[in-house]
């Protein structure tokens, strides 16, 4: 990605009377501190400009740059939105959007910059800059939308095998489930099955306990019956 250029050709291209004589100077005094990279200073010399007129787009760019150097990026990109919005220049409004989609890069936002640099081209169709950097977001912003397919493509995937998964889970619960309730009716005919065998096989002791009884009886009448004979 090629170096970020703040264009402070900006500051001193606009003519201005009047009122605006103050600002200018703030904006002056702030470029002095720019150009020591003393972006603190910059800033705050760049903010009285616009505490005396806040439809200066040159201090609203120039802070932009400031707050940039001082990778304060979201409120930096704050400051060009609204230089954006009152600049009439065409050449000063790409040099804007530039810097917007600079800033944008950086983060990775692909989306927002592409569209901050189209923007700047449509101003300035001839910026090469530009142009490549446009052209190098839409290749990082494709391969991440297809990497953010492909990491989607994977979650599905494993939440099927998860659902598959736990549907086999339940299917061996609820087998193993019934397996135990036949196992289980199984060892109650069982038992059933053998105290019936157990209630005949006394039933049939009894029975034959009986009938030993009454033959024994039957010989012991004989007997009497004999020996009174």
């Amino acid at each position: 990605m090629k170096r970020f250029l703040f264009v402070m050709a900006l500051l001193l291209a606009y003519t201005v009377s009047g009122m605006a004589q103050t600002d200018r100077q703030y904006i002056r005094s702030g470029n002095k501190y720019y150009r020591q990279q003393n972006f603190v200073k910059a800033e705050a010399e760049y903010r009285k400009s616009l505490s005396v007129n806040p439809e200066n787009p040159q201090a609203l760019y120039n802070l932009g740059c400031a707050l940039v150097m001082q990778k304060k990026d979201s409120v930096a990109v704050q400051q060009f939105e609204k230089a954006a919005k009152i600049e009439t220049g065409r050449m000063r409004k790409a040099k804007i959007y530039h810097n917007i989609g600079f800033v944008c890069q950086s983060h990775k936002l692909y989306g927002d910059a592409i569209n901050a640099y189209k923007e700047s081209l449509r101003n300035n169709p001839a910026d090469n800059e530009t142009r490549y950097n446009l052209a190098l977001c839409q290749r990082l912003n494709k391969s991440e939308q297809n990497r953010n397919k492909n990491n989607q493509n994977k979650n599905k995937d494993k939440q099927n095998k998860d659902k598959d998964k736990k549907q086999d889970q339940n299917k061996d619960k609820n087998n193993n489930k019934q397996d135990k309730e036949n196992k289980e009716k199984q060892q109650e005919k069982m038992s059933r099955d053998n105290a019936e065998q157990l209630l005949n096989a006394a039933m049939q002791n009894e029975q034959a306990t009986q009938r030993r009884v009454k033959d024994a009886m039957r010989q012991t009448r004989s007997r009497k019956l004999d020996k009174n004979w």
